[in-house]
Protein backbone atom coordinates (compact mmCIF):
# COMPACT_ATOMS: atom_id res chain seq x y z
CA UNK A 1 0.00 0.00 0.00
CA UNK A 2 1.30 3.51 -0.75
CA UNK A 3 -0.78 5.66 1.16
CA UNK A 4 -3.08 4.87 4.26
CA UNK A 5 -4.79 7.39 5.42
CA UNK A 6 -6.92 6.72 8.33
CA UNK A 7 -9.58 9.01 10.33
CA UNK A 8 -7.51 11.86 9.60
CA UNK A 9 -8.82 14.91 11.60
CA UNK A 10 -7.48 18.50 10.83
CA UNK A 11 -8.26 21.53 13.33
CA UNK A 12 -6.92 24.98 13.92
CA UNK A 13 -6.28 26.83 17.19
CA UNK A 14 -7.93 30.07 17.49
CA UNK A 15 -6.09 32.87 19.96
CA UNK A 16 -9.94 32.82 21.79
CA UNK A 17 -11.75 29.48 21.41
CA UNK A 18 -11.75 26.22 21.08
CA UNK A 19 -9.90 24.39 17.98
CA UNK A 20 -11.84 24.85 15.01
CA UNK A 21 -12.08 21.35 12.58
CA UNK A 22 -12.11 21.74 9.34
CA UNK A 23 -11.44 17.79 8.45
CA UNK A 24 -14.00 15.55 9.74
CA UNK A 25 -12.57 11.78 9.97
CA UNK A 26 -11.48 11.10 6.23
CA UNK A 27 -10.05 7.09 5.57
CA UNK A 28 -9.01 6.21 2.43
CA UNK A 29 -6.31 3.84 0.75
CA UNK A 30 -4.12 4.78 -2.70
CA UNK A 31 -2.24 1.91 -4.22
CA UNK A 32 0.63 1.76 -5.72
CA UNK A 33 -0.30 2.98 -9.67
CA UNK A 34 -3.67 4.17 -8.56
CA UNK A 35 -5.09 7.76 -9.01
CA UNK A 36 -7.60 8.97 -6.72
CA UNK A 37 -9.74 11.65 -7.18
CA UNK A 38 -10.41 14.25 -4.11
CA UNK A 39 -13.86 16.36 -5.39
CA UNK A 40 -15.26 19.05 -3.72
CA UNK A 41 -16.03 22.76 -3.80
CA UNK A 42 -13.88 25.45 -2.18
CA UNK A 43 -13.39 25.08 1.71
CA UNK A 44 -14.14 21.43 1.28
CA UNK A 45 -11.17 20.86 2.77
CA UNK A 46 -9.16 19.29 -0.04
CA UNK A 47 -6.17 21.40 -0.12
CA UNK A 48 -5.79 20.92 3.64
CA UNK A 49 -6.07 17.26 3.14
CA UNK A 50 -3.21 17.38 0.82
CA UNK A 51 -0.86 19.72 2.59
CA UNK A 52 -1.36 17.11 5.56
CA UNK A 53 0.11 14.40 3.51
CA UNK A 54 2.88 16.36 2.73
CA UNK A 55 3.88 17.44 6.46
CA UNK A 56 3.11 21.64 5.38
CA UNK A 57 0.22 22.82 7.72
CA UNK A 58 0.78 25.61 9.65
CA UNK A 59 2.13 25.06 13.19
CA UNK A 60 -1.82 26.39 14.29
CA UNK A 61 -3.22 23.13 13.11
CA UNK A 62 -3.63 20.32 15.31
CA UNK A 63 -3.63 17.04 13.75
CA UNK A 64 -5.26 13.18 14.25
CA UNK A 65 -5.47 9.72 12.83
CA UNK A 66 -2.56 8.28 11.14
CA UNK A 67 -1.13 9.17 7.20
CA UNK A 68 1.13 5.92 6.20
CA UNK A 69 3.23 6.40 3.65
CA UNK A 70 4.10 3.14 2.86
CA UNK A 71 3.69 2.10 6.59
CA UNK A 72 5.28 5.51 7.84
CA UNK A 73 3.14 7.70 10.07
CA UNK A 74 3.67 11.47 8.36
CA UNK A 75 2.17 13.07 11.32
CA UNK A 76 4.36 11.62 13.62
CA UNK A 77 7.64 12.22 11.66
CA UNK A 78 10.14 15.17 12.71
CA UNK A 79 10.53 17.71 10.14
CA UNK A 80 13.89 16.39 9.09
CA UNK A 81 12.76 13.48 8.24
CA UNK A 82 9.98 15.35 6.17
CA UNK A 83 12.38 16.98 4.36
CA UNK A 84 13.89 13.87 3.35
CA UNK A 85 10.22 12.57 2.12
CA UNK A 86 9.40 15.15 0.44
CA UNK A 87 10.13 15.38 -3.31
CA UNK A 88 12.46 11.91 -3.08
CA UNK A 89 9.01 10.39 -2.06
CA UNK A 90 5.82 13.03 -2.30
CA UNK A 91 6.13 15.38 -4.98
CA UNK A 92 3.29 18.14 -5.75
CA UNK A 93 1.95 20.72 -8.09
CA UNK A 94 0.37 23.78 -7.00
CA UNK A 95 -2.31 25.32 -7.99
CA UNK A 96 -0.81 27.99 -9.67
CA UNK A 97 2.30 28.02 -11.10
CA UNK A 98 2.86 31.70 -11.65
CA UNK A 99 3.30 31.75 -7.50
CA UNK A 100 4.85 28.57 -7.31
CA UNK A 101 7.40 29.64 -9.58
CA UNK A 102 10.58 31.83 -8.84
CA UNK A 103 9.57 34.35 -11.43
CA UNK A 104 13.59 35.50 -10.69
CA UNK A 105 15.13 31.90 -11.87
CA UNK A 106 15.38 30.54 -15.13
CA UNK A 107 13.14 27.68 -15.55
CA UNK A 108 15.70 25.04 -16.07
CA UNK A 109 17.67 26.40 -13.48
CA UNK A 110 14.51 26.26 -11.00
CA UNK A 111 14.11 21.83 -12.22
CA UNK A 112 18.23 21.41 -11.84
CA UNK A 113 18.27 22.92 -8.49
CA UNK A 114 16.79 20.28 -6.25
CA UNK A 115 18.61 17.74 -8.56
CA UNK A 116 22.52 19.45 -7.74
CA UNK A 117 20.78 19.74 -3.77
CA UNK A 118 19.36 16.20 -3.22
CA UNK A 119 21.28 13.99 -5.78
CA UNK A 120 24.28 15.84 -6.24
CA UNK A 121 24.79 16.40 -9.75
CA UNK A 122 26.64 18.71 -11.48
CA UNK A 123 25.27 21.50 -13.16
CA UNK A 124 25.44 20.29 -15.97
CA UNK A 125 24.34 17.00 -15.65
CA UNK A 126 21.21 18.06 -13.68
CA UNK A 127 20.32 21.18 -16.69
CA UNK A 128 20.40 17.55 -19.10
CA UNK A 129 17.98 16.26 -16.79
CA UNK A 130 16.30 19.08 -16.76
CA UNK A 131 15.88 19.12 -20.59
CA UNK A 132 14.96 15.72 -20.63
CA UNK A 133 11.56 16.54 -18.06
CA UNK A 134 10.48 19.21 -19.98
CA UNK A 135 10.51 17.32 -22.89
CA UNK A 136 8.63 14.12 -21.32
CA UNK A 137 5.97 17.32 -20.03
CA UNK A 138 5.65 18.15 -23.81
CA UNK A 139 6.84 21.76 -23.88
CA UNK A 140 7.52 23.08 -27.67
CA UNK A 141 10.94 23.81 -28.39
CA UNK A 142 12.57 22.50 -24.92
CA UNK A 143 16.40 23.61 -25.52
CA UNK A 144 15.03 27.08 -26.44
CA UNK A 145 12.63 27.61 -23.41
CA UNK A 146 14.92 26.28 -20.79
CA UNK A 147 16.29 29.33 -20.29
CA UNK A 148 12.89 31.36 -20.23
CA UNK A 149 11.56 32.66 -17.25
CA UNK A 150 8.52 31.90 -15.61
CA UNK A 151 6.36 35.07 -17.37
CA UNK A 152 7.92 34.25 -20.67
CA UNK A 153 5.77 31.27 -20.61
CA UNK A 154 2.10 30.85 -21.06
CA UNK A 155 0.08 29.37 -18.35
CA UNK A 156 -0.31 25.57 -19.87
CA UNK A 157 4.23 25.54 -20.05
CA UNK A 158 4.20 26.89 -16.44
CA UNK A 159 2.09 24.29 -15.33
CA UNK A 160 4.28 21.67 -17.26
CA UNK A 161 7.03 23.73 -15.65
CA UNK A 162 5.44 22.46 -12.36
CA UNK A 163 4.79 19.00 -13.03
CA UNK A 164 9.01 18.71 -14.11
CA UNK A 165 10.03 20.47 -11.11
CA UNK A 166 7.47 17.86 -9.17
CA UNK A 167 9.01 14.88 -10.75
CA UNK A 168 13.08 15.61 -10.78
CA UNK A 169 13.36 13.62 -7.74
CA UNK A 170 11.14 10.64 -8.77
CA UNK A 171 8.62 10.49 -6.62
CA UNK A 172 6.41 7.95 -5.77
CA UNK A 173 3.34 9.62 -4.75
CA UNK A 174 2.37 12.68 -6.55
CA UNK A 175 -0.02 15.47 -5.71
CA UNK A 176 -1.52 17.81 -7.86
CA UNK A 177 -3.77 20.32 -6.26
CA UNK A 178 -6.15 21.87 -9.15
CA UNK A 179 -3.39 21.36 -11.79
CA UNK A 180 -6.01 22.71 -14.46
CA UNK A 181 -7.34 25.92 -12.50
CA UNK A 182 -7.39 28.90 -15.06
CA UNK A 183 -6.54 26.73 -18.05
CA UNK A 184 -8.29 26.95 -21.37
CA UNK A 185 -9.92 23.19 -21.81
CA UNK A 186 -7.92 22.32 -24.99
CA UNK A 187 -4.93 23.01 -22.28
CA UNK A 188 -6.80 21.54 -19.72
CA UNK A 189 -7.01 18.34 -21.27
CA UNK A 190 -3.55 18.11 -22.28
CA UNK A 191 -2.39 18.46 -18.68
CA UNK A 192 -4.38 15.54 -17.63
CA UNK A 193 -3.01 13.48 -20.14
CA UNK A 194 0.10 13.98 -19.35
CA UNK A 195 -0.50 12.81 -15.57
CA UNK A 196 -2.34 9.58 -16.44
CA UNK A 197 0.48 9.32 -18.97
CA UNK A 198 2.93 9.29 -16.48
CA UNK A 199 0.98 7.27 -13.62
CA UNK A 200 1.31 4.09 -16.35
CA UNK A 201 4.32 5.23 -17.87
CA UNK A 202 6.29 5.65 -14.30
CA UNK A 203 4.19 3.34 -11.98
CA UNK A 204 3.92 6.42 -9.98
CA UNK A 205 0.39 6.81 -7.39
CA UNK A 206 -1.73 10.26 -8.61
CA UNK A 207 -3.75 12.15 -6.15
CA UNK A 208 -5.76 14.60 -8.09
CA UNK A 209 -7.39 17.08 -6.75
CA UNK A 210 -10.30 19.32 -7.97
CA UNK A 211 -13.60 20.78 -7.42
CA UNK A 212 -14.28 19.52 -11.17
CA UNK A 213 -16.09 16.43 -11.67
CA UNK A 214 -15.35 16.43 -15.09
CA UNK A 215 -11.59 16.85 -14.21
CA UNK A 216 -11.25 13.62 -12.07
CA UNK A 217 -13.81 11.76 -14.70
CA UNK A 218 -10.80 11.79 -16.71
CA UNK A 219 -8.39 9.98 -15.29
CA UNK A 220 -9.34 8.92 -11.56
CA UNK A 221 -9.75 5.48 -10.64
CA UNK A 222 -11.24 5.93 -7.68
CA UNK A 223 -13.39 9.07 -6.43
CA UNK A 224 -13.38 10.73 -2.63
CA UNK A 225 -16.66 13.27 -3.00
CA UNK A 226 -15.94 15.75 0.39
CA UNK A 227 -18.07 18.77 1.66
CA UNK A 228 -17.00 20.80 4.64
CA UNK A 229 -14.80 18.14 5.39
CA UNK A 230 -16.68 15.25 5.24
CA UNK A 231 -16.38 12.40 3.20
CA UNK A 232 -19.40 12.47 1.49
CA UNK A 233 -18.99 9.26 -0.90
CA UNK A 234 -15.84 7.03 -2.03
CA UNK A 235 -15.87 4.77 -4.59
CA UNK A 236 -14.95 3.78 -8.41
CA UNK A 237 -15.24 6.65 -10.44
CA UNK A 238 -17.13 4.84 -12.67
CA UNK A 239 -19.59 4.02 -10.29
CA UNK A 240 -19.60 7.30 -8.70
CA UNK A 241 -20.40 8.85 -11.96
CA UNK A 242 -23.36 6.60 -12.80
CA UNK A 243 -24.95 5.80 -9.70
CA UNK A 244 -24.15 8.22 -6.92
CA UNK A 245 -25.24 7.14 -3.42
CA UNK A 246 -25.45 10.79 -2.00
CA UNK A 247 -27.50 14.03 -3.15
CA UNK A 248 -24.27 16.38 -2.92
CA UNK A 249 -22.43 14.69 -5.72
CA UNK A 250 -25.90 14.06 -7.70
CA UNK A 251 -25.75 18.28 -7.59
CA UNK A 252 -22.29 18.03 -8.70
CA UNK A 253 -22.97 15.85 -11.39
CA UNK A 254 -26.20 18.18 -12.61
CA UNK A 255 -23.85 21.34 -12.44
CA UNK A 256 -22.14 20.89 -14.93
CA UNK A 257 -22.34 21.20 -19.16
CA UNK A 258 -24.99 18.52 -20.31
CA UNK A 259 -21.87 17.51 -22.86
CA UNK A 260 -19.66 17.00 -20.26
CA UNK A 261 -21.96 14.94 -17.90
CA UNK A 262 -22.89 12.96 -20.90
CA UNK A 263 -19.46 12.02 -21.57
CA UNK A 264 -19.13 11.04 -18.70
CA UNK A 265 -21.12 8.76 -18.13
CA UNK A 266 -19.43 5.97 -20.15
CA UNK A 267 -16.38 6.68 -18.22
CA UNK A 268 -14.26 3.08 -17.19
CA UNK A 269 -11.29 3.37 -15.34
CA UNK A 270 -9.34 0.61 -13.46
Amino acid sequence: MMLSVQDLRVAFARERGAPVEVVHGISFDLEKGETLGIVGESGSGKSVLSLATMGLLPRTARTSGKILLEGEDILTLPEKRMCALRGRKIGMIFQEPMTALNPAMRVGDQIAEGLILHKGLSKSAARAEALRLLNMVQIPRASERIDSFPHEMSGGQRQRVGIAIALALQPELLIADEPTTALDVTVQAEVLDILDDLVTDLGISLILISHDLGVIGRIADRTLVMYRGDPIEQGETARVLRAPSHDYTRKLISAMPRRVRNSLQGVQHG
